[in-house]
């Protein structure tokens, strides 16, 4: 059965400030990538272990890249929901842990 995905609190606001064309393909691939197996890593997802994010989560904390983009979310298996928590830019040299 696919996962409900929720947007919320920071990743609202997030998305919507970002141009259309980046709504877009963020949109997509969060649909694409989270609906079915948001717990599986691949090369473009993989679980932040130790990470303490200044948004509201519930660990572990996960990261889907798109592009430029960092997608964090948390995973209810049990519920079958994905929290997509906040959309963050990640310039080159940046890390994780300076956008989280």
């Amino acid at each position: 059965m696919p996962f409900e995905i929720k947007l919320l609190g920071d990743a609202v606001r997030e998305l919507k400030d970002l141009r259309v064309v980046e709504q877009r393909r963020i949109a997509d691939e969060i649909e694409n990538q989270l609906r079915h197996a948001p717990t599986a890593p691949t090369r473009n997802r993989k679980c932040l272990v130790g990470l303490v994010p200044s948004f509201d989560h519930v660990p572990p904390v996960w990261e889907l890249r798109v592009g430029e983009f960092r997608v964090f979310y948390d995973v209810d298996v049990d519920a079958e929901v994905v929290s997509v928590r906040a959309i963050r830019r990640k310039a080159h040299g940046q890390t994780t842990e300076e956008i989280a």
